[in-house]
């Protein structure tokens, strides 16, 4: 069992960034104008944060922090 589970929000970003590049390497369609791989980097990008606040949230309610 995991001692600290709200640090599985931390595994969010990698598989956002490298476990689905493969499936999202592409050019057409276009969201918002961008190239799809572009808007999808730029999503995990700003998901990033908000994964992080909520392992040092969850950290922070065990009182770990």
């Amino acid at each position: 069992m995991l001692k600290r589970p709200a640090l599985l929000w931390l595994l969010a970003p990698y598989t956002l960034f490298l476990g689905v590049l493969p499936l999202v390497d592409r050019v057409h369609p276009t969201v918002a104008g961008l190239p799809f791989l572009f808007f999808w980097l730029l999503l995990a990008t700003l998901l990033t944060p908000a994964a992080v606040f909520l392992a040092w949230r969850g950290d922070r309610k065990r009182g770990r922090v």
